[in-house]
């Protein structure tokens, strides 16, 4: 159980064992920096870039990036950082339904997302109804273990963000 984003929650994750191996290897820092993050997004992976084609605003942004997280040579520069993790699910904890289902869609832009209840919401279908538009699960504790009582919506990224990825990295620093 963490705290993420203000709740307790369980994560389902999964670790990119290159990625992480590449890491120790290089020994690339945390890459928590918005900045950085957002300049690697602009780059390809495993693919040589001419720093001629970068403007000078990003050939200074590259400049600044974290050992380990690209590849410098002469006249090119080649990222090879990339999430450290996948996260599957987030389950989030809550005594009450609402705060519950509040706290889950905070994670709408990184995962898909659930809510634990201990016991069933009053106005049950309501609560059902809301929570799928939202796209959260529903567990419900019964007396033979945890019943899913709703699915959670599959997480599909509209666009790759670097909030997104500084999420992922945070939790990497939390969970190596």
């Amino acid at each position: 159980m963490l705290s993420l984003l203000g709740s307790d929650a369980l994560v389902f994750y999964r670790f990119d064992a290159t990625e992480h191996a590449r890491r120790r290897r290089t020994g690339m820092r945390t890459l928590t920096k918005m900045g950085p993050l957002e300049t690697l997004l602009t780059l390809p992976v495993d693919m040589p870039v001419p720093l001629e084609s970068l403007s000078p605003r990003d050939r200074a942004a590259v400049r600044r990036l974290p050992a380990g997280s690209v590849d410098r040579g002469p006249g090119y520069i080649t990222r090879h950082a990339v999430r450290p993790l996948h996260v599957d699910l987030v389950v989030v904890t809550a005594r009450q339904p609402r705060r519950g289902l509040d706290a889950a869609t905070r994670f709408a832009p990184f995962c898909s997302r659930a809510i634990l209840l201990r016991q069933a919401a009053p106005r049950m279908d309501d609560f059902l109804n809301e929570a799928s538009f939202y796209g959260v699960g529903v567990l419900l504790e019964a007396r033979s273990g945890v019943e899913m009582v709703l699915a959670p919506r599959p997480y599909r990224p509209r666009r790759h963000t670097a909030a997104a990825w500084r999420f992922v990295e945070e939790l990497y620093q939390r969970m190596r």
